[in-house]
């Protein structure tokens, strides 16, 4: 079940020790200054405990929202939570059901404002949508009704991951658990009504030549489709996969992995500004401590860094979450284990070529064990997670866990609430101190549009614009967005 995998696949690297500080200056990029903060502390009651795996989402507001796995003021089934770009933590929500709670993913902005999360509670788990002010409403129950043991959920069961908006303002998400083919897990299409559509269920191959248990979030890519992965399953062992799969449910495995070029993939992927997806796998690779990977739309692969390449993994190992690219071009992660100050795990820079960098190593005290992506919010500052660590606090003598930030010195921008649309969709776009801005562009494209708050302006996909950056005029100069909008045809 997953809560026995996913822990396993949190913890199986805790039996490295004995870390020292070594660094390779030779091979070190240049960096901008560099500061790493602990904003806030989780609690295990009031705000929750061990925040869930997946990035943190930008709201509306300017604030940051996520989820805790555990905690909460009832039943430790976990909590909705609000921070804010200074560290001032609020709780929103604890979850109180036995059928809807303990989620693991975290949450996305939806276009009507609400955002939309998945529980993965000792059942059939849900899909909920929470409004901003905290109200949270299941959409959707998984095996229905709810599961009581015994019966494979053919509509997919146990969702840990986080929701993707898809081009027609519906959802997506997978299951690890259930489908139709030995319990392989599924990929779905939900509505924000809460009607549910499983587009593949794994499993449908040989040997699960096609993968299976997939667990983390799809990413939507510039072509219109999405693109996963499955921890385990794959025609070179049991070693996971990364596939493609249309709107319509048709599915394309592009890589099987084999070990020794990575192991149960982990994190979501990413498309970055060159076309390519890149992601990490949590064991596998030259020392089996996890990698770093790019892949083309086509298949194309190439390994890009392999963990613990330097002595006793002050590098990091096991990588559990997944890449950010950040508006420097550079790409920014977190191992859960490994680092100079002991088997807490890290913070790193890659760059494009491969060349990687630690910028913090975790101590326990400032947190540990970091296991979900990265988010760089509109002020140009990273934001994270830590899943352990932190003070002691009640009933988690490992620490309730923390929320941190790294600061590049990288220069704010704007970001599209949909990563694409079609001429006429509607967009949001979110920012800091937008007030006075007087003009919105398209790749160069002006567009009508409304300030709606400091935060947040309203537009939509102006006639003739074509794929390329949002930017935004403002009195004090231009805010760039910090990947491209692509325009459907």
């Amino acid at each position: 079940m997953i809560n026995t995998e996913c822990r396993n696949l949190a913890k199986r690297s805790f039996t490295k020790i004995g870390i020292i500080l070594m660094f390779l200056i030779s091979v070190a990029p240049a960096l901008n200054a560099q500061t790493f903060s602990t904003l806030a502390d989780f609690d295990g009651k009031a705000n929750g405990a061990s925040p869930a795996w997946e990035i943190l989402a930008q709201g509306i507001d300017g604030n940051l929202y996520g989820t805790t796995h555990l905690g909460g003021v009832d039943l430790d089934l976990g909590s909705i939570f609000k921070v804010t770009p200074s560290g001032t933590l609020t709780s929103l929500y604890s979850f109180t059901s036995l059928f809807a709670g303990n989620p693991y993913g975290g949450l996305v902005l939806a276009t009507d404002g609400n955002f939309y999360g998945t529980t993965a509670a000792q059942l059939g788990g849900t899909v909920y949508q929470m409004t901003p002010g905290g109200v949270v409403t299941p959409i959707f129950y998984f095996c229905t009704p709810p599961y009581t043991g015994g019966t494979q959920c053919a509509d997919g069961q146990l969702p840990a991951d986080t929701l993707v908006l898809g081009i027609n303002g519906n959802l997506y998400g997978m299951t690890p658990e259930g489908g139709a083919n030995n319990n392989g897990g599924t990929v779905f299409e939900v509505t924000r009504e809460g009607r549910l559509t499983t587009l593949y269920s794994f499993c449908a191959q040989p040997n699960c030549a096609d993968g299976m248990y997939p667990i983390v979030a799809l990413v939507l890519g510039n072509d219109g489709n999405f693109y996963g992965t499955t921890n385990y399953g794959g025609a070179n062992g049991n070693n996971g996969t990364i596939f493609k799969i249309t709107p319509a449910g048709q599915l394309t495995t592009l890589h099987s992995f084999s070990s020794s070029d990575g192991s149960i993939p982990a994190g979501t992927l990413i498309q970055a500004t060159d076309g390519y997806f890149y992601g990490v796998t949590n064991e596998g690779g030259a020392q089996g401590d996890g990698t770093i990977f790019k892949i083309s739309a086509d298949g194309a692969f190439q390994t890009l860094y392999n963990f613990c390449a330097q002595a006793n993994c002050t590098d990091g190992a096991y990588p559990s979450g997944g890449l950010v690219q950040a508006t420097d071009g550079n790409f920014y992660g977190t191992t859960a284990n490994g680092g100079a100050s002991g088997s807490y795990g890290t913070v790193f820079q890659l760059t494009p070529n491969g060349t990687l960098t630690t910028l913090h190593a975790f101590d326990n005290s400032d947190g540990s064990d970091p296991e979900g992506s990265m988010l760089q919010a509109t002020n140009g500052i990273l934001y994270g997670t830590t899943y352990y660590g932190g003070p002691v606090c009640t009933d988690f003598p490992n620490g309730c866990g923390t929320l941190f930030s790294v600061s590049m010195g990288l220069a704010p921008f704007v970001k599209s609430v949909t990563a694409a649309g079609r001429v006429g969709a509607g967009v949001g776009i979110l920012g800091n101190d937008l007030t006075g801005a007087t003009q919105v562009t398209f790749n160069g494209t002006a567009a009508q549009f409304t300030v709606q708050s400091p935060t947040l302006i309203l537009t939509h996909v102006p006639a003739g614009a074509t794929t390329g950056t949002i930017q935004v005029t403002l009195p004090g100069g231009t805010l760039s967005s910090n990947a491209p909008f692509h325009v459907i045809p």
